[in-house]
């Protein structure tokens, strides 16, 4: 598929001063890992819907707020397609797994591939929806054995408080697709070594409506004064890309790291 158009986005947060970034969580003593892969070939109706919701803590999670040294993520994904009266062709891997990844790891994978063609007259018609959403949050802990490298701790010890949130996804509805996506995050590791990570990407050409976003809220606190949280940064930011009509090729890829470390 020839490209278009091409939007790579890297939001992060650097360690300035004594501003820090995401802590990502560590496992629990017993680990999940399951995976699918689906292979489709359908000429009338097909149909296809996935979710998963996901928090894991460092400490008990089933507090209405975090408890001194907290960390907590959610990691929620969704996708669906629906069409009808058409040719289909729909292929998807799904792998998930909660132990700790290093930082060429993953925790969830999804790699989707779906063509489809409206019948002549049929006034076929088909959807598509996929959203990745990321969100951490942490109160200020101490830095101890939490990191490998010894360039990576400040002199205070202490990891600042964060709260951030970052989704991605995209859509498509019309007569005519052949599209591809891939989405995959990380926030479960043994060390602050690793960064937090969130990608995404979707290429397609087709006949109808497509979209494409990314939307994050990242807030950073400072090492604390006087036993007080301090806010370091706050930082908003969004983007979309629609096209619509007879596509000849629509293409966005999006990245997200938060650490302390990054690469």
């Amino acid at each position: 598929m020839k490209k278009f158009a091409i939007a790579v986005i890297a939001l992060a947060v650097l360690a300035v001063g004594l501003a820090m970034a995401d802590d990502p969580v560590n496992q629990t003593y017993e680990t999940q890992g399951f995976s699918t892969s689906t292979a489709v070939i359908a000429q009338g109706a097909v149909t296809n819907a996935e979710s998963i919701v996901w928090t894991q803590s460092n400490q008990d999670m089933r507090g209405a707020s975090l408890a001194d040294g907290e960390r907590q993520y959610t990691m929620s994904y969704s996708q669906s397609i629906s069409g009808n009266n058409g040719y289909a062709e729909y292929n998807a891997v799904n792998a998930l797994d909660t132990a700790n990844k290093v930082a060429n790891q993953n925790n969830f994978k999804s790699t989707k591939q779906f063509d489809y063609t409206s019948f002549d007259e049929a006034f076929g018609q088909v959807a598509t929806s996929e959203s990745l959403l990321l969100d951490g949050a942490a109160v200020d802990h101490d830095q101890d054995n939490r990191f490998l490298c010894p360039f990576a701790t400040t002199t205070d010890g202490v990891f600042p408080a964060y709260c951030n949130i970052v989704e991605m996804g995209s859509t498509f509805s019309g007569v005519a697709v052949s599209m591809t996506t891939v989405a995959s995050e990380r926030h479960v590791a043994n060390s602050a070594d690793v960064p937090v990570a969130m990608d995404y990407s979707v290429g397609l050409s087709g006949q109808g409506a497509a979209s494409a976003w990314i939307r994050a809220h990242l807030q950073e606190g400072r090492s604390p004064i006087d036993e007080e949280i301090t806010k370091g940064m706050d930082l908003v930011y969004s983007e979309k890309t629609t096209a619509s009509g007879v596509i000849a090729s629509f293409s966005k890829a999006m990245s997200y790291q938060s650490g302390v470390r990054r690469f």
